[in-house]
């Protein structure tokens, strides 16, 4: 039995902690509020930041995913560097593998579906520093001090993405409450969705395979579809006619919206994601560990079903 430790108690940790907890595996969730333990499962308040702290947390760990993340895009360039030190050096510490929660920032603008050969030539600066995050990573790895991997999705939804994501709260509401869906960018650009189940599935997966280690992995995701083709899925599961999407121009989000919601000021830099084609190729994943994605209409009723819930219970 392996002893799990992981950062962030997000609906992605939650979840990794959930598998590797029916599994019969030692499991530990760290985070800055902490919580009461369930079953199979051990809450840890630490903030991850503080390295002595951290490294403590995590003794005796075998694997760590770290599955954490700064609460908006406008803390990553103060949070990420001192948090991701402390990840690899508890890591380090203890002789524990370490599987990272990535994304598809690294990339950088691009005109063909992003595979993990895609070059990492991302000119934002939240793109930089998930590059530096992965640089120094794997540094540690090729001079054997640390085993590491990292599974990279898309724009994550399901059940509990809420505000943050594009097919969040903004998205999923409407079509319960019977309102129009508010999007960015071009509603029928081809687009990549990762589901959030099959990216903790995905953690799990990687963290238990020798296979893993040393490279970057696309999490299983399903064929891209549109902004309005996702509404018009949604629309068809809920037994509804096609939901009006309303356009909202970028300068609305990043100068009105980002007045209340500094996280919002960020989306400037990932604008080419929406205004065009993003779609990403999982391929490599299915074909060496041999998971398939969810069905896009099977993770779409899922997600549904979950904000029935949620709002019945509001």
């Amino acid at each position: 039995m392996a002893d799990h430790v992981i950062i962030g108690k997000g609906q992605i940790g939650s979840t990794v902690a959930r598998l590797l907890a029916e599994r019969g595996e030692r499991v530990r969730v760290l985070s800055r509020s902490g919580g009461a333990d369930a079953p199979g499962i051990a809450h840890i308040g630490v903030d991850a930041r503080d390295a002595a702290a951290l490294t403590a947390a995590t003794a005796g760990a075998d694997i760590i995913y770290n599955c954490a993340n700064p609460a908006g895009y406008h803390l990553w360039a103060e949070e990420w560097p001192p948090m991701f030190a402390a990840i690899l050096g508890a890591a380090r510490a203890h002789g524990a593998s370490l599987v990272n929660t990535g994304n598809l920032y690294v990339y950088g603008p691009v005109d063909e579906p992003m595979t993990e050969r895609t070059a990492l030539r991302s000119p934002g600066g939240k793109g930089r520093i998930r590059i530096r995050m992965w640089e120094e990573a794997m540094a540690l790895h090729r001079a054997g001090d640390l085993r590491f991997t990292e599974a990279r999705g898309s724009d994550y939804f399901g059940p509990g993405a809420l505000a943050d994501a594009m097919l969040g709260e903004r998205f999923m509401r409407p079509f319960i409450e019977g309102g129009s869906v508010s999007v960015f960018g071009d509603p029928d650009a081809p687009h990549s969705f990762t589901y959030i189940p099959d990216v903790a599935n995905a953690l799990v997966r990687l963290g238990g395979d020798d296979r893993a280690w040393g490279r970057p992995w696309h999490v299983p995701t399903a064929p891209a579809r549109s902004q309005r083709g996702m509404a018009e899925t949604a629309a068809r599961l809920l037994g509804r006619e096609p939901i009006a999407l309303r356009r909202i121009p970028w300068w609305v989000l990043i100068r009105v919206v980002g007045l209340f919601q500094p996280a919002m000021r960020g989306m400037a830099e990932t604008r080419h994601q929406w205004d065009g084609p993003y779609v990403m190729d999982s391929s490599d994943f299915t074909e060496v560990f041999g998971d398939e994605p969810t069905g896009t209409e099977e993770a779409l009723a899922q997600t549904l079903d979950w904000w029935r819930r949620r709002l019945a219970a509001a």
